[in-house]
């Protein structure tokens, strides 16, 4: 891992930091060995709005599962381990592990995810927190790796509104600036690579149009002990987003 400074330094700077084989071979084999238990073992227990699929009638279109760390002692310590202690050293305060995902984007059929700030759904004051994203396979542009707008974490939050995108319900209503694409990075990543952002960075995703090739990760999402977190208006908006997904038949 590089070193600890230069880590702070460009994330403070862009917004986003990518890191080499966070996790080695044999760390990663055990993620992907217990991934696959959980999916079996403890997947169909979950309530319909901790598993998301792209097409609720297709088994193979999993697209998110939500809060692994809650529902599984393997990923509650994976989360609280790592992942925690870098997350300690970006946001230079102690944080609390809110979310442990998996996401993924099935080929052909995965869509693309449209350019938001995490900060707008997490809904905190001060907006002190970070997402984690870890490469399970090799991701690229055609099976819909991440992009950020570099700088865009210091430019304040941007209008969002509703999407009709499973999982990320809202969107940037403006994107496309000139800033936007002249400071957009496109991240490529191996097996093990790590990406972690400020949750205001501007990011997005482009769909999977790969034939045969998946897109999985694990999303890690952090919030600093001085951010406060309107739990309220929190819990009405995912109240009135399960309804309408509920009604809308996809979840």
């Amino acid at each position: 891992m590089e070193e600890e400074s230069q880590i702070i330094e460009s994330y403070n700077r862009d917004g986003f930091i990518s890191i080499s084989s966070f996790f080695d071979a044999d760390k990663l084999e055990e993620i992907g060995f217990e991934l696959s238990r959980f999916q079996k073992q403890v997947m169909p227990s979950l309530g319909s709005s901790e598993v998301y699929y792209e097409d609720k009638g297709n088994s193979k279109s999993l697209k998110q599962i939500q809060r692994m760390h809650q529902h599984d002692s393997f990923f509650f310590d994976l989360i609280n381990d790592k992942p925690r202690r870098l997350a300690e050293v970006l946001l230079g305060e102690a944080v609390l592990p809110k979310n442990l995902q998996y996401f993924n984007k099935p080929p052909l059929i995965g869509l693309a995810t449209p350019p938001h700030q995490d900060g707008y759904y997490f809904m905190l004051e001060p907006c002190c927190a970070l997402t984690m994203w870890l490469a399970l396979d090799v991701v690229d542009e055609e099976n819909g790796c991440v992009r950020y707008v570099r700088g865009s974490h210091k430019k304040g939050m941007r209008l969002h509104e509703r999407t009709q995108t499973l999982g990320f319900s809202q969107g940037i209503t403006d994107f496309g600036t000139e800033d936007d694409m002249g400071n957009e990075i496109v991240c490529r990543a191996k097996p093990g690579d790590l990406l972690a952002h400020q949750a205001m960075t501007v990011h997005r995703a482009d769909e999977n149009i790969s034939i045969s090739r998946n897109r999985r990760a694990l999303g890690f999402i952090f919030y600093g002990s001085s951010a406060k977190e309107d739990i309220e208006a929190h819990q009405q908006y995912k109240m009135k987003l399960e309804r309408e997904l509920a009604l809308e038949g996809k979840i």
